[in-house]
């Protein structure tokens, strides 16, 4: 055996016994007379130690190790004389009485520690050796007990694992799909699944009312921190079911993973529809650890000569409890800071509520104090609140006081990522119009259904036909969404028809879905939530990149084997390409 224990094993109950460990050198210190060594595994370290009676041989075994080297030491058990309480091992060390180099290692290009100097790209191109690191090692743990503890739960509940393909057939709509060509069909190819949607709902036609997979799915779509090309969702579908058995089921694993795993107990999670979202906070995955609500401000503040709100189409405001301590250098960086281009905003206008209760404005010109306070009445301000306002074209301003509240949240200290706060956001609008296309797009996908009193809407305003949709937000991130799906062939085709599907198209990208319709389809819907993001909420991060053992950067290559690369001139003419 190269070990009879890890490196995380040993303990005062092991003192003077035999063992062997195995692993990687972290660091020696040699103090003449006595040399201790590090040694690491995956399970923990173990400090080594030789003293001066230990042979002069393999003191210089020892002196010849540098950082990674790979070894086997066998020796004796003991009690440390200076402990460690920040180590499991901490209190013991091993009397070395055997070396043995399995391998020697070049000099790290970063420190594998869990404050390293490497920066994100180097730490990718060698990804072998960040994987050493605690931080990255304790990420795919974490990941490993969520995915083993939503086995658990889904195999209790009789969901079914199905395994649903890789290469499948591109459609038209959603991301950009990931394409492979055909050898054996010139000039064909097959798409990589953005979701196993379809093949999913053929399930649930074919009798298996509860299904679920852990399945990696390809987006050919711009990065940022929460995206990669390609991804992990946990994808589930039920029949028989309303959108209240869905949302009663994840609600319950959510719960699960949050107890077995944090040690959390979550309470209720309320239901807020798009419409409440979109009012209130600006965007479909509400922040809801704090308040600073939207207030629509239009019929206050027009009619009294400030131009630009004049004419704005749009007047809205938050207040910021506590927050007239601010100073002027302060208030000009937040207004610096909606004016950078990815918020675009020109301006911003304030109003402190002092704590004698007056209230003073940027825009005193325009409007007195008496007007002044019935914003502050209307936003429920209190003195010593701050009040910021913007102005402009309707859903650009509230996106901007979206990214304002948030970062108001942050300042303020009112983001603690040690609080969680899920909810689900319901009712969202069915479809959208794209003037560029001159057509209707689906917001989720075009299996999705609509709630059943809008139905009548489709023939006369499908705009304002409200989905059977549901998203699982937490503490903004949206976790997770899926939908109640259309069982029924003729109103599939309707929907076809709506987003500008000609029957021909619909019949060549989905007739195969439109025929099992025939046979028989059960009321059925479902969710996928997004796995990457719910290991970066568990672990408090925004980066999803370190909870993926080999992730893309930003610009979707990976460092370490420099993919996408060239193919030889043979393959691609041998694929028609």
């Amino acid at each position: 055996m190269f070990r009879t224990h890890t490196c995380g094993d040993l303990r005062l109950s092991h003192i003077q016994q035999e063992v062997t460990l195995a692993g990687w050198v972290q660091r020696v210190r040699d103090k003449g007379a006595m040399i201790w060594i590090d040694l690491r595994d995956r399970y923990g370290m173990t400090q080594l130690i030789l003293n001066e009676n230990s042979s002069e041989n393999l003191k210089s075994i020892a002196r010849s190790l540098g950082r990674e080297y790979v070894v086997q030491v066998s020796g004796t058990v003991i009690e440390r004389e200076a402990k460690n309480p920040k180590m499991p091992t901490g209190e013991v060390e091993l009397l070395l009485s055997e070396i043995n180099i399995l391998n020697s290692s070049e000099i790290p290009p970063f420190t594998i520690e869990d404050e390293t100097d490497g920066g994100d790209e180097l730490r990718m191109k060698y990804r072998y050796l960040d994987l050493r690191r605690n931080p990255l090692k304790n990420n795919l743990l974490l990941r490993h007990k969520l995915l083993q503890t939503t086995r658990k739960f889904m195999d209790e509940l009789e969901f079914l694992e199905i395994e649903t393909p890789y290469l499948i057939k591109s459609t038209p709509e959603g991301a950009r799909d990931f394409v492979v060509p055909s050898r054996m069909h010139e000039k064909q190819f097959y798409a990589l699944p953005q979701s196993p949607q379809t093949f999913k709902q053929i399930l649930m036609v074919g009798g298996y009312d509860k299904y679920f997979q852990i399945v990696r799915c390809f987006r050919d779509e711009d990065l940022r921190a929460d995206r990669q090309p390609e991804f992990t969702q946990l994808d589930c579908e039920m029949a028989f079911v309303h959108q209240e058995d869905i949302l009663n089921t994840f609600e319950g694993l959510t719960r699960r993973l949050f107890q077995d795993v944090k040690g959390i107990t979550l309470e209720s999670f309320p239901r807020m529809t798009f419409a409440d979202a979109w009012k209130f906070y600006g965007n479909d995955k509400p922040d809801t650890r704090f308040d600073l609500r939207i207030h629509d401000l239009d019929t206050l503040v027009k009619g009294h000569g400030f131009p630009i709100f004049e004419e704005a189409e749009s007047v809205v405001g938050i207040c910021a409890t506590g927050a007239n301590s601010f100073t002027r250098k302060q208030i000009d960086e937040l207004t610096e800071w909606v004016k950078r281009p990815q918020i675009g905003m020109k301006g911003l206008v304030y109003v402190r509520f002092n704590e004698d209760g007056s209230l003073k404005s940027s825009v005193d010109k325009f409007y007195s104090e008496d007007v002044l306070k019935t914003w502050a009445e209307a936003m429920n301000a209190k003195p010593g609140d701050l009040i910021l306002v913007l102005s402009g074209a309707s859903t650009p301003v509230r996106k901007a006081m979206s990214e304002l509240r948030l970062e108001m949240g942050t300042r303020l200290g009112l983001r603690n990522t040690q609080e969680y706060r899920p909810l689900w956001v319901i009712d969202f609008p069915l479809l959208e119009w794209d003037e560029e296309s001159a057509r209707y797009h689906a917001i989720h996908h075009p299996f999705t259904s609509p709630k059943a009193e809008d139905l009548e809407l489709l023939e006369t305003e499908p705009g304002k036909v409200r989905a059977n949709a549901y998203d699982l937000v937490i503490n903004g991130v949206e976790i997770g969404g899926g939908s109640i799906r259309i069982h029924d062939a003729a109103l599939q085709s309707k929907m076809f028809d709506l987003l500008g599907f000609s029957p021909e198209q619909a019949q060549a990208q989905f007739g195969f879905l439109l025929g099992a319709f025939q046979y028989g389809a059960p009321p059925h819907g479902g969710i996928a939530l997004g796995f990457d993001r719910l290991c970066a909420m568990f672990g408090g991060t925004d980066s999803i990149r370190d909870y993926i053992a080999f992730p893309k950067n930003n610009a979707g290559r990976d460092m370490m084997i420099d993919a996408p690369s060239l193919i030889e001139d043979a393959q691609r003419k041998e694929l028609g390409l």
